[in-house]
């Protein structure tokens, strides 16, 4: 199998808006990178406006909205089967700053992660999200610490890079609902390591987030009991 280098993963549910400045930054800030959209089942015309940025972008259509666990992990899927080192997820919101992959791929490199997170509260002055979700990710931080011992700032990031290790593991096992903080548990059951660098983020500029603060706390609990059910289950063979 041929050996590629790294792939730009953008999932995408209604972003029509958003998807080609997106895909602009991508190219502007990381040109030798391939570009995967999947888009899942929009209702709009995410699709379209992304397949009109030609040549490099490869677009994926989903039969079914599979949500962004299904999403992302047909990314995984893509980047497996195509035999890249390195994958970087990116959402479609234009949150991410492209420009930052650069910080996640040089902490990878210097510490030997098999998962770097993205984060918005280490060591830097970021966008912030809403006091609700702060306060969860803030639950997750302390999950994390008590189940696996390890630091994470940033638990819901969907910023993240992967390696060849990281990318063969997902593209098989990865969570279907709100998968982020999840992963984490799954990747460091396996034995893989992880790495987190603060990062800049933006506020969205079109639409609005899928976790309202009325849904806050319903997503609490549900990714609560996700993980504490990932942690006591029996590691998967790999």
């Amino acid at each position: 199998m041929e050996q590629k280098q790294a792939l730009i993963v953008i999932p995408a549910y209604n972003e029509q808006n958003n998807i080609l400045k997106v895909i602009k930054d991508v190219r502007e800030n990381l040109p030798s990178y391939d570009i995967l959209v999947v888009n899942d089942c929009s209702k709009d015309n995410t699709s379209a406006i992304a397949k009109q940025a030609g040549d490099g972008v490869k677009v994926v259509d989903l039969s079914y909205n599979l949500g962004i666990g299904g999403a992302v992990q047909t990314g995984f899927k893509y980047a497996e089967k195509n035999g890249y080192s390195y994958m970087v997820q990116i959402d479609g919101d234009g949150q991410h700053l492209p420009s930052e992959v650069n910080k996640l791929f040089a902490y990878m490199t210097q510490t030997g992660s098999d998962m770097v997170i993205g984060s918005r509260f280490l060591d830097i002055k970021s966008f912030q999200t809403t006091w609700t979700r702060r306060l969860g990710i803030k639950v997750f931080y302390y999950l994390f610490r008590l189940l696996i011992q390890t630091k994470i700032t940033d638990g819901t990031s969907g910023f993240r890079m992967y390696n060849r290790k990281s990318i063969e593991l997902l593209s098989q096992f990865y969570p279907d609902d709100y998968p982020e903080p999840d992963a984490i548990i799954l990747i460091s059951k396996h034995g893989l390591r992880i790495g987190e660098i603060g990062v800049e983020m933006r506020e969205r500029e079109h639409g609005v987030s899928s976790i309202t603060p009325i849904q806050s706390p319903y997503y609490m609990t549900k990714v609560i009991m996700s993980i504490l059910f990932s942690f006591t289950r029996t590691r998967t063979r790999w």
